[in-house]
């Protein structure tokens, strides 16, 4: 029987997923198909409720439900449980288990990013969602100090920072309210900058104005793209990164969940390369946390 993984999300038409990990299910023999449920918030229990029957492996949770899959499953790993957010389902017989391999995604992405020079201890993350909290996740267990989250609704940035409250107990962890001029100030006593909202995803636009991107500066955006954020970054001497490592990994740790595999990670990358050189330009519409506009960032 053709095994089933499904990606559900809303949207989820400009995915990358399903290029790679359909390429990685053939490379290793495995008879399965990677689909695209586009589900609307109203829709979720019931796609969840499909995946307990037996032709699937699992499922990727993408925009905007990695937060209200949660209690939807029967069971959470370490990092869903800790970041309150599901991107990878799989199943133990018809129980329903949540993953977040957005975080050690992330984590490969950092290493990358900073190289060989020392981890910093000090970002700014702009945002608030699922993307978002695997990425504040991440850098608390990467032993930094101080990490400071802008999100557009102020509230949402609390409910991260409370929501990391215990687990943060030894570092600063604040939220504070989008404004350059607050921004600006805290990018000058930082090391790294994160853009995990979605703005520059569909639209030729940054979160940040330009000016306040200094020399120095390690960014990632979350975003499968050469967006604006980053060439305004690079013009102005910063180091910078787009979403695609943390996306292979990520994507790489969930295929081998489903199927107990080493993940072909060469051939996971060509796919990504190709479907990007075909005009898809996101990571599952990774950054998570809002479906829409920049006015509603995070």
């Amino acid at each position: 029987m053709t095994k089933r993984v499904v990606l559900i999300g809303h949207p989820v038409a400009h995915s990358l997923s399903g290029a790679m990990q359909q390429a990685a299910f053939d490379a290793q023999g495995i008879d399965a198909t990677y689909e695209l449920w586009d589900r609307p918030p109203i829709e979720l229990p019931d796609a969840i409720g499909e995946l307990r029957a037996d032709d699937f492996l699992g499922a990727n949770i993408t925009i905007p439900h990695k937060e209200r899959v949660v209690p939807l499953v029967d069971r959470l790993t370490e990092e869903a449980h800790a970041t309150g957010a599901v991107n990878t389902i799989t199943r133990e017989g018809r129980r329903l288990v949540g993953h977040n391999t957005d975080v050690p995604g992330f984590a490969a992405a950092l290493d990358r990013l900073v190289g060989r020079s020392k981890m910093p201890r000090q970002a700014v993350v702009l945002g608030a969602g699922g993307g978002a909290r695997a990425v504040v996740y991440s850098l608390i267990r990467e032993g930094f100090q101080r990490v400071v989250v802008f999100n557009r609704h102020l509230h949402r940035a609390e409910g991260l920072v409370k929501h990391f409250g215990r687990s943060a107990a030894h570092m600063e962890l604040r939220a504070m309210p989008w404004h350059p001029s607050i921004i600006e100030s805290e990018l000058a006593k930082t090391k790294v900058l994160v853009n995990a909202t979605s703005i520059g995803l569909t639209t030729d636009v940054s979160p940040i104005p330009a000016e306040v991107l200094t020399p120095g500066l390690l960014v990632l955006d979350l975003i499968y793209n050469r967006t604006r954020l980053l060439r305004d970054a690079d013009a102005a001497g910063a180091t910078v990164q787009d979403g695609e490592t943390m996306l292979l990994h990520q994507g790489a740790a969930a295929f081998t969940l489903w199927t107990g595999q080493p993940a072909p990670l060469q051939v996971m990358a060509e796919a990504l390369s190709n479907a990007r050189a075909h005009g898809l330009r996101s990571a599952e519409g990774e950054p998570a946390g809002d479906e829409a506009a920049p006015a509603a960032a995070g």
